[in-house]
């Protein structure tokens, strides 16, 4: 009788549950690794930003639809919103787990300490995994594969030698990874570094309550609205056959054309000074999603943007 293969997977948020899913559908072993005391990842909300941990604020929307963001075995339910809330991309993961039966390959509180190859690695393949539990409880257990689902949002880039003369500002400076909420903010004048998504909706809605509200970006971005024509999301819109065939047929400045005029009919970036010299399609650069209902009526206030040095 074959053997079958064990697989250690590390972290139950959104990859960790479809690696699970997955290994039971091939036939193997999963055992999966969760250091917290619940799925979700980065999607399992914490009143304080920790160590070691991606961390997410209150308010926090999903920058996917729910029709891109969904499982292709699991759709996400007719009643959620397009644009989901963490609390209910939570709920979701527990009814996909719940459906299929994961909890029980999952152990949580369990923290893993070390991987290492087996000194017979070369002709087994197989690797050694020590794990702490929540009460020290030292184990070292046998896989034949890993699968490391950690996401990559845990350690915040916080480039303090970029600024010099931060360490003689006597205000408050803080990564995003910290924020929570906007009551730190109370009547006060911020400089938000960043056109990134984290950057865009923090910018709005500190801008409900602060006194007045900077947004500060290197290259500008290009500026998209997360509801696009007839109401459908604009993920939705843009991953089709028809706009593939046509990103296809089309010439690379013919089709950059056509999406940034769209854009700056809706939203002329020039005018707030967000006009970034890179094309719209640019593989490498990065576009802003924001709510249009807040940037319009904010946007006075909140895109008073700087140009920053690099």
């Amino acid at each position: 009788m074959k053997t079958r293969k064990r697989v250690a997977i590390i972290g139950a948020g959104a990859s960790g549950l479809t690696c699970i899913k997955c290994c039971l559908d091939e036939d193997l072993v999963p055992v999966c690794f969760e250091r917290t005391d619940d799925i979700g990842g980065l999607w399992n909300f914490q009143e304080q930003a920790t160590d070691r941990k991606a961390s997410i604020y209150k308010s926090l929307i999903i920058n996917t639809s729910k029709e891109m963001t969904s499982y292709s075995d699991f759709p996400v339910p007719d009643d959620y919103p397009n644009y989901m809330h963490h609390s209910r991309i939570l709920e979701y993961f527990r009814l996909y787990a719940n459906r299929f039966d994961l909890m029980k390959y999952i152990r949580l509180k369990t923290d893993v300490c070390a991987i290492t190859k087996r000194q017979d690695f070369s002709s087994t393949g197989q690797w050694d995994v020590a794990t702490k539990d929540s009460d020290s409880n030292l184990e070292t257990y046998i896989f034949d594969a890993i699968m490391v689902c950690t996401g990559h949002h845990s350690s915040p880039h916080l480039p303090l030698d970029s600024f010099p003369g931060i360490e003689k500002f006597k205000g408050q400076y803080m990564h995003s990874k910290e924020y929570k909420d906007v009551q730190t903010f109370e009547g006060k004048r911020v400089v938000i570094i960043g056109i990134g998504n984290s950057g865009g909706d923090l910018a709005v809605e500190i801008s409900h309550c602060a006194k007045q509200v900077f947004l500060s970006t290197r290259r500008g971005s290009w500026v998209f609205n997360r509801v696009g024509q007839d109401g459908y999301p604009t993920d939705m819109l843009l991953s089709c056959r028809y706009e593939h065939l046509i990103r296809n047929v089309l010439p690379f400045s013919f089709t950059n054309w056509s999406v940034e005029r769209s854009l700056n009919s809706r939203f002329n970036h020039t005018n707030y000074g967000l006009q970034p010299k890179h094309r719209c399609a640019a593989s490498q650069r990065h576009v802003t999603e924001f709510d249009f209902g807040d940037v319009l009526c904010y946007s006075r206030q909140v895109f008073q943007s700087t140009r920053h040095s690099q």
